[in-house]
């Protein structure tokens, strides 16, 4: 890589007017993790810590626009994707990124928000599987996502390895089930390679304050692939800094309060 470049990574997701999850918490893990970052945003949320009050999705064409004045300028080293919020925003994402051949595309499904609100319709989840994730380098579900992706239920490391096995026969080279605090494991991730398990276990910070952890979790993941490392390292490097976003994590709001995607700076 030249002197003074940097490599340049796109998301494609919903903003929250909150800055916690969505565009805002994936430029910033972005940021955090070395690399540029670039947004697509596919819907507007009008959102905060204890709700989200209403959502619009952007039509396809402005979708498309801003996809197509990314890849018309910038090297892009990898992409992540998060709230794409309907079928019609899934097909045009999936058309557009198919030709581009991107390095690494790193697909978080994303679909209820933390206060139960869903931001993504039924029709978007068959969307998902048949044509987004055939093109994923990863997918990065949490229980809940899991479950729905795989018609299983999850409680346990053996369901989730069973899951993970339905979900990367999409097509997807690589599938990360992220424990959270549903499964009897807690703070333990899976990555599934088509082959072989990896297990990585973490530290449990018991806080409320976890806004956007599946946002910053896959966008750590996209920049660290981005900037060459393995699938098994990228996931440990994103679950450590994830831990430590969460263990200072920002009790501001009245509800569930951010991680600090920037713990590391003095304030």
């Amino acid at each position: 890589m030249a002197p003074n470049t940097i490599k340049q990574v796109l998301t494609i997701a919903g903003s929250d007017s909150g800055g916690g999850a969505g565009i805002q918490a994936d430029i910033k893990a972005l940021s955090a993790n070395g690399v540029f970052a670039m947004s697509v945003v596919t819907a507007v949320t009008a959102q905060n810590t204890e709700e989200v009050t209403d959502v619009f999705e952007l039509p396809v064409s402005i979708i498309a626009a801003q996809i197509d004045a990314i890849f018309d300028d910038f090297e892009v080293a990898a992409v992540k994707t998060g709230m794409l919020s309907s079928a019609a925003v899934v097909d045009v994402v999936a058309r557009m990124l198919k030709p581009q051949n991107v390095p690494h595309l790193v697909v978080d499904p994303v679909m209820i928000s933390k206060s139960g609100h869903p931001l993504l319709k039924p029709d978007g989840i068959d969307a998902v599987k048949t044509k987004l994730l055939p093109l994923a380098s990863v997918v990065t579900p949490n229980v809940h996502e899991a479950q729905q992706l795989s018609g299983l239920e999850i409680k346990s490391l053996a369901d989730a390895r069973r899951a993970a096995k339905i979900i990367h026969d999409f097509g997807c080279r690589h599938v990360v089930i992220k424990g959270g605090h549903l499964l009897a494991e807690r703070a333990t991730d899976l990555l599934y390679d088509g082959r072989f398990f990896n297990i990585y276990k973490g530290d449990f910070i018991d806080t409320p304050h976890t806004h956007g952890t599946g946002c910053t979790f896959a966008s750590a993941l996209a920049a660290r692939l981005a900037r060459g490392q393995s699938v098994p390292d990228a996931v440990q490097g994103a679950k450590t800094y994830v831990t430590e976003a969460i263990r200072h994590s920002l009790a501001i709001g009245h509800g569930k309060g951010p991680t600090d995607h920037f713990y590391f700076l003095e304030r």
